[in-house]
């Protein structure tokens, strides 16, 4: 008997899919539930598709009765495809857009890693679009030498496993202990869809980004939840994050993809912080009375 595959996305399924033209850009994938629920807008990390990182946290927010939307960033997954060099300003631009075409914002806005960047740019660039934010497992800055080393390494080996067919990609899963099954053919498959140049160019964006001089400004609800376990972005920086926006943390006792490998306690952990947004005295979606915001 084969081993459960934690990856599995059709129990319950996602929501439904589409790819949506936005004038001037082009084509983006967006999933979108709808719904009469609050918007959630999920902005995925680096190197993954948003099914990739949010796959097993769709369930979970949609039971609690939320809009869930998410969107694949430029040169990720089935995002925009462009002969401008990736923005992290460009991708913000790109899900106010989706927010416009859809017509549900504001919403209250996720980032997950590269998310949490695009996240509070979208926040900063595009105020009207974004009622509350929560940033997980990201940063203010990805300007730490360590860090800057580390992004900018993932580059060039990201270009060259883009050369990777979907049998490979496969092989290598098995040999990282996910199990034989349709799933992991699916994420192999996924891992083939983003633009080895976009992708290589996103981690050089994130080694150049600092939201230090103006995050303090930005005037929305916030949460972080932080992966304390994390030795891609530290824990201490995930902090600052949370004292420049006066946030309350949420920790999740896991590493830099808790989102994946720790999905229970991270699930758990991010509906808290959107219930901490969304206000003390709000009940969540589901009519239970939120939590309080930890200090």
């Amino acid at each position: 008997m084969s081993a459960p595959d934690p990856w599995a996305l059709d129990d319950p399924p996602p929501p439904p899919a589409s790819l949506i033209w936005l004038p001037g850009l082009g084509e983006i994938f967006v999933r979108d539930s709808g719904g009469d629920g609050p918007v959630l807008l999920l902005l995925h990390g680096w190197m993954f598709s948003a099914d990739l990182n949010w796959g097993l946290s769709y369930g979970a927010l949609m039971e609690a009765g939320y809009r869930v939307v998410a969107v694949d960033h430029r040169g990720h997954g089935r995002g925009i495809r462009t002969a401008a060099a990736f923005r992290l300003t460009d991708c913000a631009a790109d899900a106010a857009a989706v927010l416009d075409r859809l017509e549900c914002g504001p919403a209250i806005v996720v980032g997950y890693s590269m998310g949490g960047p695009i996240g509070v740019l979208l926040a900063r660039d595009h105020p009207d679009h974004v009622s509350a934010l929560v940033c997980c497992a990201t940063a203010t800055n990805w300007r730490e030498p360590h860090m800057r080393r580390s992004w900018r390494m993932m580059g060039p080996l990201r270009v060259a496993t883009g050369l990777w067919s979907v049998r490979v990609w496969r092989r290598v899963l098995l040999r990282w202990g996910l199990p034989d099954t349709p799933q992991t053919t699916w994420i192999a498959a996924e891992l083939t869809r983003g633009s080895p140049v976009d992708l290589a160019e996103a981690g050089r964006e994130l080694s150049r980004f600092d939201g230090r001089p103006w995050i303090g400004s930005l005037e929305r609800p916030s949460a972080v939840v932080v992966t304390t376990r994390d030795t891609s972005v530290p824990p201490r920086l995930q902090r600052e994050l949370a004292a420049a926006l006066r946030a309350p943390t949420f920790d999740v006792p896991a590493g830099h993809f808790a989102v994946t490998e720790a999905t229970d306690g991270f699930n758990e952990a991010l509906l808290a912080a959107i219930a901490a947004v969304r206000g003390p005295e709000s009940a969540d979606p589901a009519g239970r009375s939120a939590a309080p915001a930890p200090l």
